[in-house]
């Protein structure tokens, strides 16, 4: 127990952090995820569920921390998966505490991406819109698709469609506005790639530079993702989809203990990192 990493997880309460809490804790899982003590559950001082314990409210066993607005002095690394007014006074704690962070919060405002650019010349930070090890693999799969047929005869459409559960706020998802992002960096076009949200009336004719985004919004799908290559003859589609929230949750766990994997047995450099970096991929071509 002592050579754990002392984790808090800040949106315990919410649907992500619940499953993270359950997975650090060995309450609920497929598969060892060891190496963790839960110090802290961090939620905001009006949620239903302060001063229950944490284990319980994710559905398992108690593991004796109340979920709290309560920082913790302990907590060597914190996942963040919250809201994004809530996201500020996060960052800033961890800071204060010169703690490393891993955020998988969306929709955030190019003010606050500013705020953690800043954040990262202090702590190390893990910041993706996706903590998914299968959609992190499949943005490279995306980047080589498009290095490959961006000068085919006849041109290659690039669309993206994305599906998430009813409750999401913000559209388009950030994973599907990153997969836009790396693949008009790889489309290295002569012209700006403009970046079409759905589409209505009478548009005209398609453009060679554009990359199309449709949000979809049913039921309790928890993310599905399709990158379509549609050139004259011929399509790809390259979908990738959760079955569940467990891959974020382990995801976000994974970037946490690579955070601590620094040398001389502490944490990483401050600076901003990504899955990329995670996985070893990030001078990936």
């Amino acid at each position: 127990m002592n050579n754990t990493i002392k984790l808090a997880v800040h949106g315990a309460a919410g649907r992500m952090g619940q499953r993270v809490v359950a997975l650090a804790s060995g309450a609920d899982s497929v598969e060892d995820a060891s190496g963790f003590t839960v110090v802290g559950a961090i939620d905001h001082a009006n949620h239903s569920k302060i001063g229950q314990d944490a284990g319980v409210v994710a559905g398992g066993s108690p593991i004796d921390v109340p979920i709290s607005p309560q920082w913790p002095s302990t907590a060597e690394v914190v996942i963040d998966f919250s809201l994004p007014e809530a996201l500020d006074a996060c960052v800033a704690q961890c800071v204060a505490q010169k703690c490393p962070l891993v955020i998988a919060t969306t929709g955030l405002s190019e003010a606050q991406k500013e705020s953690l650019a800043e954040a990262a010349r202090s702590i190390p930070i893990v910041w993706a819109p996706s903590m998914s090890l299968a959609v992190n693999l499949s943005m490279r799969m995306a980047e080589q698709i498009t290095r490959a047929l961006r000068d085919v005869a006849g041109g290659v459409d690039i669309e993206i469609l994305e599906r998430h559960h009813r409750f999401k706020a913000d559209a388009p998802s950030g994973t599907a506005l990153k997969f836009g992002e790396l693949i008009a960096d790889a489309m290295d076009a002569d012209e700006p790639v403009q970046h079409v949200h759905g589409r209505e009336g009478h548009t005209g004719q398609r453009t060679r530079n554009e990359i199309g985004y449709h949000a979809i919004r049913v039921g309790d799908n928890p993310g599905e993702h399709t990158i379509v290559f549609g050139m004259l003859g011929e399509r790809i589609e390259l979908n990738v989809a959760a079955s569940n929230r467990d891959c974020y949750a382990s995801g976000a766990l994974a970037a946490a203990k690579w955070l601590m994997q620094g040398e001389a047995g502490g944490p990483k450099p401050a600076g901003m990192y990504n899955m990329f970096d995670v996985l070893g991929m990030a001078d990936s071509q």
